[in-house]
């Protein structure tokens, strides 16, 4: 009897257990629904403080979160509505949104500053001299890529900044952390952002900048040789780093009272003097132009012998003038005219042959790594965008970012120049020369993200 009577104990003892473990779970269901409208609670009164187009997403959420859920059947469960939680990757679509457009503002400012400065030098060197109005239109069009690849990586640090700087004047990056959104999952979509700037702006690098370069140099030796003056100003000097050409008058195709100072491959020095010649076009696309002189005389001193010198007349003499030696900032067949498999097919055969000088190998070589280093530079200017507007943009961002974006843009143009500069008069290395600020960049971005993660 005393086994028969122990299964109804045990079946009394679990039935007196079960409204235990209901109430149990009725409590946690209470409390997940209490932390649930906290949440949401903190998300609504944030939504006073942030732009009208996240007020709109936020206001979306709570018609979904009001509308009611089907409650399941269960004996003893309670019936609950929807969490209220915002669509999925709504908040992330609305981040690069924001990002994008940014990007586009800052992108045609400084498209707009590098396009004019083209234009004004153009004006400066080909529109005063009559130049026909379809080869100043082709000139200004051919100039197009080097304004595009120029202002992608700049736009990307003033547009970030000032996007991210006014997201968290407006209390929009509370409302991202709030919603779960970490520190890091803003900046992989950011750098995600400038991972996709950087690839189109390398592709711009790479193929159109080359063309438009080459086309722009191929029209502008047309236009030299069609009109002298374009580029053999009257009365005036040319300089380049190892030689001088002095032009007296110019009319239409004849040049008179020509010197030309120059070193020749014995490193001995020459002047050329002629007093009249015409010019003429060439294959070559070295060369800019052909001078066919007349009454030529050339003088030729040794600098290791003083006293002594070489004098050599002729009735004519034709002279091939190199682009580098009046346009040094586009010389003809310049590394810059190639794209990055060119690159490193010349400096392969450079090195095959031995022949190149040293400051040679290391222009080819600056050219090679800034196909890379300015595309590239978006990726390091995103990282350090977002600490910089976390830390720096809880008043007035949208303008802090503008002036700091400005002033990092600044600095950055400034060390490639210098860097180009003395890379190529002091033959230091190209690499460091342009790698050296982006490295800078990511420097500053490490210490700020250790100081962002602090807050």
């Amino acid at each position: 009897m005393a086994s028969c009577d122990s299964k109804p104990s045990f079946l009394s003892r679990a039935e007196t257990c079960r409204p235990r473990h209901s109430s149990l779970l009725t409590r946690a269901e209470q409390f997940a629904s209490e932390r649930r409208r906290q949440t949401r609670s903190l998300l609504w009164r944030a939504e006073a403080f942030v732009s009208p187009a996240l007020r709109s997403l936020l206001q979306k959420a709570e018609a979904l979160r009001l509308q009611p859920q089907p409650a399941y059947l269960r004996p003893g469960h309670v019936p609950f509505q929807s969490t209220g939680r915002l669509p999925r990757n709504v908040l992330v679509w609305y981040l690069v949104r924001e990002l994008l457009l940014y990007f586009i503002v800052a992108f045609l400012f400084f498209f707009l500053i590098f396009f004019v400065n083209q234009i004004l030098l153009m004006a400066e060197r080909v529109l005063q001299k009559k130049v026909p109005v379809l080869d100043v239109a082709q000139l200004m069009l051919y100039s197009l890529p080097f304004s595009v690849a120029q202002s992608a990586p700049f736009a990307t640090i003033v547009g970030f900044l000032m996007c991210l700087g006014r997201l968290m004047t407006d209390n929009e990056i509370l409302i991202f952390r709030a919603s779960g959104k970490s520190y890091a999952m803003l900046l992989g979509i950011v750098i995600v952002l400038g991972v996709g700037i950087s690839t189109v702006s390398f592709g711009v690098n790479d193929y159109l900048l080359p063309l438009g370069i080459s086309s722009y140099n191929r029209l502008l030796r047309q236009i030299v040789v069609s009109n002298p003056a374009v580029e053999l100003e009257a009365n005036s000097v040319k300089r380049t780093n190892d030689s001088t050409l002095v032009i007296g008058n110019v009319e239409g195709k004849k040049v008179s009272d020509i010197l030309f100072f120059d070193v020749d491959a014995n490193k001995n020095q020459r002047i050329i003097i002629s007093g009249a010649a015409d010019v003429s076009a060439t294959d070559d696309k070295s060369v800019m132009l052909q001078l066919n002189m007349n009454d030529v005389v050339v003088f030729s001193l040794d600098p290791k012998k003083t006293g002594d010198y070489d004098v050599i007349t002729s009735d004519q003499v034709d002279m091939n003038i190199f682009s580098s030696t009046i346009m040094p900032s586009t010389p003809g067949r310049n590394p810059n005219e190639y794209t990055f498999q060119g690159l490193q097919q010349e400096v392969k055969k450079m090195r095959e042959r031995e022949s190149a000088s040293k400051n040679q190998m290391n222009l080819y070589n600056l050219e090679l790594h800034k196909k890379f280093s300015l595309p590239f530079a978006s990726i390091f200017f995103a990282f350090l965008a977002l600490p910089l507007a976390i830390i720096f943009g809880k008043h007035n961002g949208q303008t802090i970012g503008l002036i700091i974006g400005i002033f990092l843009s600044f600095i950055y143009w400034a060390m490639m120049i210098l860097g180009q500069k003395f890379s190529v008069s002091n033959g230091l290395n190209g690499a460091m020369t342009m790698w050296a600020p982006n490295a800078l960049m990511w420097f500053l971005a490490v210490i700020f993200c250790t100081q962002m993660r602090r807050q």
